[in-house]
């Protein structure tokens, strides 16, 4: 079996859904993952990794601050070491950062964003949405370490019951970029690259006061985000981190709303790969509802309380 090295991002002593879904890939795909992890807490999180179908984890300790291009240094360090064939980070803030710092330092080309991670000969092959969504490529590499990132919320999470065989390793020290403070989001809102329910407005609710409706909505099914439109962001009913679409952030949740969203090129490309799309529109013209799976035709100040009250009504029934 292939190895595959997978960088695990963490919180709270706990590996990040995000990277979990990148082992998930790699175990589908019928390889042999080795984890990094780093920073404080990366024991902790690396003893639970076998669990979630890793079989060895690298502990890079010893830096006091998180330096990307010093890590990416080791991370290329301990896929040479334990030869692996394929570098995996999730398509976040972070693994984006590294993972091409990591290509660099192994000669390789960076695929990003897939959706699909596949073995093929003796490498690997991905799919990836390219030109907005309007193609959907089949990419392979001949270079010796086949580099990637996974959107969030395409892959499933893999699940085991071995142990995870851990190690340490000393963190380079000589990083030119470092992270000296953070200042972490008030609220503790769920970002929509995240999360499996994902709520979007548009300008069919006519003002930032309709936004409190899907706020609702979200609450209503728990673990959900709410997003906006291009239009919505521009004209300062919502805030940029909320904005999906091609100039935003692209979500892969299990189940898309679009609310008085008419589906603009720009923001199907970033939600047209969501599991189920729900639109709700008065326009039965709308463009959104060619991609939808779900369509409602209707005002949405009527159907969404009415859309909240039902899964009030079937979360109460467990």
């Amino acid at each position: 079996m292939k190895n595959v090295l997978v960088y695990v991002e963490h919180a709270d002593g706990a590996a990040r859904r995000a990277s979990l879904e990148c082992i998930g890939a790699a175990r589908a795909a019928g390889a042999t993952v080795v984890c990094a992890l780093t920073g404080p807490g990366a024991g902790g999180a690396a003893a639970g990794l076998g669990a979630h179908g890793a079989s060895k984890a690298v502990c890079l300790t010893g830096a006091e601050r998180f330096s990307p291009d010093a890590l990416a240094k080791d991370l290329a360090a301990v896929a040479r070491e334990h030869g692996a064939k394929a570098f995996l980070a999730a398509a976040s803030i972070t693994g984006r950062d590294l993972a091409a710092r990591v290509a660099a330092h192994l000669d390789s080309a960076l695929f990003t964003d897939c959706t699909g991670f596949a073995a093929e000969g003796d490498g690997f092959r991905v799919t990836r949405p390219w030109l907005a969504g309007k193609v959907i490529a089949q990419c392979t590499s001949s270079a010796p370490v086949f580099c990637a990132t996974t959107r969030v919320n395409a892959f499933a999470a893999a699940s085991g019951d071995g142990a995870v065989e851990l190690s340490e390793k000393p963190a380079s020290t000589d990083g030119k970029a470092v992270v000296v403070a953070l200042a972490a989001k008030e609220g503790g809102v769920l970002d929509v690259k995240e999360a499996p329910v994902v709520v979007s407005g548009g300008r069919g609710l006519k003002g930032p006061e309709g936004f409190a409706m899907l706020e609702e909505l979200a609450a209503a099914f728990g673990q959900a985000a709410v997003g906006a439109s291009r239009a919505v962001v521009d004209a300062g009913w919502r805030p940029h981190a909320e904005q999906v679409g091609q100039t935003g952030k692209v979500v892969s949740p299990a189940l898309y709303i679009a609310v008085g969203i008419s589906g603009a090129i720009q923001h199907l490309a970033g939600m047209k790969t969501s599991g189920t799309i729900v639109a709700i529109n008065k326009d039965r013209e709308a463009p959104i509802f060619k991609l939808a799976d779900y369509g409602i035709v209707g005002d949405a100040f009527e159907v969404v309380p009415e859309l909240t009250k039902a899964v009030r009504a079937l979360k109460a029934q467990g």
